[in-house]
């Protein structure tokens, strides 16, 4: 008997040994005992000071439940009222029996005690501490391996504001927020359309965000969602902390200045792009949006070109065409006339140009550099500085600067002239992302023309649109509707056509459905 009695006893113990040594060699396992989670999840965790733990009694039984969540990602108005409140008296108030099974216990929580419209079931501790790491809360029973994720999503956010970066005079005072489901609100408030689908993925191997790609099914090319997701699955980093981290993964050419992809902050401008048949990405945490794909002339375009009558949305246009032209080119010309074309200048400008450059020791070239340069370093430092102090030190610092250089005899007035045309022509262009592009190939036709006069600058024309009509984004050319041509597309490009003429969508983006509108009673 005692030989029978230590042989049962041995096998315990190795049973028990072999029992923790599978916990350990499984770290993703839930245990029916609560304890055992509720150790394993502070050592995973280290224990932190925003780990809350409260484990309660269901109802008047003697089932225990644990109750986790991180301090600060939920709304704790739903932790107390919604679930503990239901849990501790919910089936008392209910002259409820409580079931004696866990299995059913659970069930009974899940279907009659919760009264939550966010729940599901899970199974593995990675999925447990995923959904906590993300706002929610987790409810262990006693005696089960099945946990209640509870949709309790609360943290601080900023508010719905009107977009800083995309100001319009007449339009939406509305725009994108850090919160990636305010977002998708926002969408769906402006496409009520069934088909318009959200495909969420996992962004960062750490950070693990939400992000999702938002398009119209029967609307969007079936080829241009399959090489938007391709991408998406092939970024491989530690976090995307925003989306010009996911820009930069996804884009065809990183050698390019021009940007691939659009990002702003307006929503109307995201819904207009996701009915003309393109894709909007949006990640938790930013409130800038990506458009893809994209062309050269979307980069010109500014909602608020179809908010108003054609003609004021056709002038504005042009008018931004020319700002294009004049930021790019205006510095090179100068420089490309006075040091080698003279003769191209008429006599009373000219004698005009050499009286105002008498007494300035520098050429042209060096004078044209020397004032972008300063321009930049301003603009730079504008942006910068706290607000109030940085327009300040933008308006001052230009004026001061530009009246001291003149006065100096370092540079001519004329020049001054020069770059300030130039900059405000440059803040006419509706992208940032463009205008940067625009700043920087202005320093290069810039050099050309100090080497070889207007052939520099047509030699930087050309090399600029042979590079265009290579570029593509994702698949689709840039340089459309200009290359390849679309005689319909011709009605939405330089001049925008009366809106009643604009009754299909893009011809270069292959849209599954044609028909924006029903101008004939078709």
């Amino acid at each position: 008997m005692f030989r029978f009695l230590k042989k049962r006893i041995l096998q315990q113990m190795t049973h028990e040994v072999n029992q923790k040594k599978q916990n350990h060699d499984n770290p993703n396992q839930i245990f029916p005992t609560l304890m055992e989670n509720i150790e394993q999840i502070k050592r995973l965790l280290h224990s932190p000071n925003d780990l809350i733990i409260r484990i309660v009694t269901i109802g008047n039984s003697n089932h225990r439940c644990a109750i986790v969540y991180i301090d600060g990602l939920v709304d704790k108005d739903i932790v107390n009222t919604q679930i503990l409140n239901n849990i501790q008296l919910g089936m008392v108030q209910a002259n409820k029996e409580i079931p004696a099974n866990d299995k059913e216990l659970v069930i009974e929580l899940e279907n009659e005690i919760l009264s939550i419209g966010e729940l599901k079931k899970v199974q593995t501790l990675d999925a447990v501490m995923f959904a906590v790491l993300s706002g929610e809360t987790a409810i262990f029973v006693e005696g089960t391996t099945d946990v209640l994720m509870i949709g309790t999503k609360g943290w601080a956010s900023r508010g719905i504001e009107e977009p800083v970066s995309e100001a319009l005079v007449r339009g939406p005072r509305e725009g994108f927020t850090e919160n990636v489901r305010t977002n998708t609100v926002l969408i769906r408030r402006h496409i009520r359309d069934p088909n318009l689908r959200f495909e969420n993925f996992q962004v960062g191997r750490r950070s693990k965000k939400d992000l999702f790609l938002v398009y119209i099914d029967g609307i969007v090319h079936p080829e241009i969602v399959k090489e938007v997701k391709k991408r998406l699955d092939s970024i491989d980093m530690d976090d995307a902390p925003e989306s010009g981290f996911i820009e930069q993964w996804i884009e065809d050419s990183f050698m390019s200045p021009f940007p691939q992809i659009l990002h702003t902050e307006r929503p109307d401008k995201a819904c207009a792009s996701i009915l003309e048949g393109k894709v909007v990405i949006i990640l938790d945490g930013t409130p800038f949006v990506l458009i893809a794909p994209v062309t050269f002339v979307a980069l010109i375009q500014s909602p608020e070109d179809y908010y108003e009558r054609w003609m004021i949305g056709s002038l504005i246009r042009i008018l931004r065409y020319v700002a294009a032209f004049i930021s790019l080119f205006l510095p090179a010309l100068y420089i490309a006339l006075v040091s080698f074309h003279q003769g191209m200048i008429p006599s009373k400008l000219a004698f005009s140009i050499a009286a105002s450059r008498e007494g300035v020791p520098f050429p042209a070239v060096i004078e044209a550099f020397m004032m972008e340069i300063t321009l930049e370093l301003l603009r730079e430092a504008g942006i910068r500085l706290p607000k109030p102090v940085g327009q300040t030190i933008g308006i001052v610092g230009g004026l001061v600067i530009g009246e001291s250089a003149v006065q100096a005899g370092i540079v001519s007035p004329v020049m001054v002239i020069i770059v300030s045309v130039t900059a405000i022509a440059s803040f006419a262009v509706p992208s940032y992302s463009a205008g940067i592009a625009f700043r920087m190939l202005r320093f290069l036709t810039m050099l050309t023309s100090s080497i070889f006069g207007l052939y520099g600058i047509i030699l930087t024309y050309i090399m600029i649109n042979v590079h265009l009509a290579r570029l593509k984004s994702f698949g689709l050319p840039y340089t459309a509707p200009f290359s390849p041509n679309f005689k319909h597309d011709l009605l939405d490009l330089v001049i925008r056509a009366p809106l009643i003429m604009l009754s299909r969508r893009p011809k270069f983006m292959q849209t599954e459905d044609e028909k924006r509108m029903d101008t004939k009673g078709e």
